[in-house]
């Protein structure tokens, strides 16, 4: 029996995060990942000539090494910043919207951010000032209680954040109306809500605008080599601290001791690891269905009553033009049929009506990415609900082609790019695909779906509460965070860290 102080499961992007936290605490760590490669959805991938990123659109919140960002200075306490090359995003977003003959492209930076919002919407300036106000404060917040560990003081939180509490229980719909802000300017600053996979009526402010502000605020970067280089570049790190790390190897239990504590990991091998402290880069249905046999009633309860998010689809192609020849003039696209959240949310229940996409076309960051005289791009939607698990086993391909035409028509009749003939390579991903390797019921992509009673705010704010199991956390999008980079990232930090204090505690 081999014995560690804390084992890792899951080498995605909390998992790695809380793996460097531990070895920088002290603790004897092990990280365990079924996979051959570290990264989970951060990694890449070839077809033919081209080399593909699996899922990274843009890194919020990162700036520069004189402006840094919250990512990073995490980053940068992590050790990793400088193992990476940084590509800067050219601009935040393309939105074009049917139904309100929308389209728009907005910069980064608050300012100038605000003022093309006022050469959009004449009149808008002051509303929209407002939001970013507003969101700057809720972000001040939010590094309070990470630095605290979510053990926030309340006294200290209404005297200095009071407008975070203020608007912590309202829907972002409900804020961007008080703040009388134009509708056309709402449905442009609202084009990023698919990133969180949930409408803006269910939403929480805090949440949606925490991460506008982390956009605009000080722009987005790209790793040069794609999101592997992060993943390769936190192995490293792990391995520079004497962390162990163990690739196509799968933690198959969680063992528990006679008070419901973790006491160890069994791997699909048979070797047991001795351990009193797992932080699980998975899924909690997927570790309570499968791994654990003793598991509190209240945490099944509770776990069952969080929904999934959205199920992801995505399309690669490599095509053989550059992006100017063929007309994309953009980095990043949103293209909707209804800039209405709650009416666009219910189209994408189902693949007969779900035709938006957000698409990203890599060489308009780094023009390098592909051979010269071509370009990359991957498109991406979410399903609301489990459609596809109604799909036929011999329908399957003719689904996924299905989709895919429907993609390449609306970008091309929307943007007036011309793609389709220029084909090269073509990969799709589906929600099987996603279930298949990186273990996601249901092919979710976006963890659990933020609502009211789950969404950022009460998550942070029950951290405490929610640890019933002695001895095991969770990183990922599953976790307090929520989905995303950023988050993922950030929920690793907070994870890693709370189990160096559980085991300097324990003695």
């Amino acid at each position: 029996m081999t014995k560690y102080d804390a084992v890792v499961i899951g080498a995605g992007n909390g998992g790695l995060v809380a793996a460097i936290r531990l070895l920088q605490g002290g603790l004897k760590t092990l990280i365990v990942e079924k996979h051959n490669l570290p990264g989970g959805f951060a990694t890449s991938f070839c077809r033919g000539r081209f080399e593909f990123e699996a899922s990274l659109h843009e890194l919020n919140d990162f700036g520069a090494p004189d402006n840094a960002g919250d990512v990073r200075v995490l980053f940068d306490e992590l050790g990793v910043t400088d193992k990476i090359e940084w590509l800067p995003i050219p601009e935040a977003y393309r939105v074009i919207a049917r139904s309100e003959n929308l389209d728009a492209t907005m910069p980064f930076g608050v300012e100038a951010f605000i003022a093309k919002m006022e050469a959009y919407v004449p009149g808008s300036r002051e509303s929209v000032t407002k939001f970013f106000e507003l969101a700057e404060e809720i972000r001040l917040a939010q590094a309070y209680s990470s630095s605290v560990n979510g053990q926030t003081d309340s006294k200290y939180m209404v005297a200095n954040y009071g407008n975070f509490v203020r608007c912590g229980s309202y829907s972002v719909n409900q804020v961007l109306k008080t703040l009388k802000m134009p509708q056309k300017a709402i449905d442009i600053l609202s084009a990023y809500w698919c990133y969180l996979g949930a409408n803006l009526d269910d939403m929480s402010f805090i949440h949606y605008a925490s991460m506008v502000n982390r956009y605009i605020l000080r722009g987005a970067a790209m790793p040069k080599m794609r999101s592997h280089e992060i993943s390769l570049a936190m192995v490293e790190r792990i391995r520079e601290l004497g962390g162990d790390v163990l690739f196509n190897t799968e933690a198959v239990r969680i063992l528990t001791d006679a008070e419901g504590g973790v006491s160890g990991v069994i791997l699909d091998d048979g070797t047991e690891i001795a351990t009193r402290h797992v932080v699980a880069n998975c899924a909690p249905h997927v570790v309570y269905g499968r791994m654990m046999d003793k598991v509190p009633e209240a945490e099944i309860r509770a776990t069952n009553a969080r929904k999934f998010a959205g199920r992801g689809f995505t399309m690669f192609l490599g095509l053989d033009r550059d992006a100017d020849e063929l007309g994309i003039e953009n980095h990043n696209y949103f293209l909707y049929d209804t800039m209405d959240s709650v009416k666009q949310y219910d189209r994408m229940r189902t693949i007969a009506d779900n035709d938006v996409q957000a698409t990203v076309c890599l060489n308009r960051a780094f023009p390098g990415c592909s051979p010269e005289g071509t370009c990359m791009m991957y498109f991406t939607t979410l399903y609301m609900s489990d459609d596809w698990a109604n799909v036929k086993a011999e329908d399957y391909f003719k689904t996924k082609d299905y989709v895919a035409d429907k993609m390449i028509a609306r970008f091309e009749r929307d943007t007036g790019a011309k793609i389709r003939d220029h084909i090269e390579e073509i990969s799709v991903a589906t929600p099987m695909t996603y279930a298949r390797y990186c273990g996601h019921p249901q092919g979710v992509i976006y963890g659990y779906e933020s609502q009211y009673w789950d969404g950022l705010m009460p998550r942070l704010q029950m951290m405490a509460e929610d640890h019933r199991i002695r001895g095991l956390r969770f990183a990922g999008g599953y976790s307090m965070r929520l989905s995303g980079y950023s988050s993922a990232y950030f929920s690793g930090d907070i994870s890693g860290r709370q189990t160096v204090g559980d085991f300097k505690r324990e003695g």
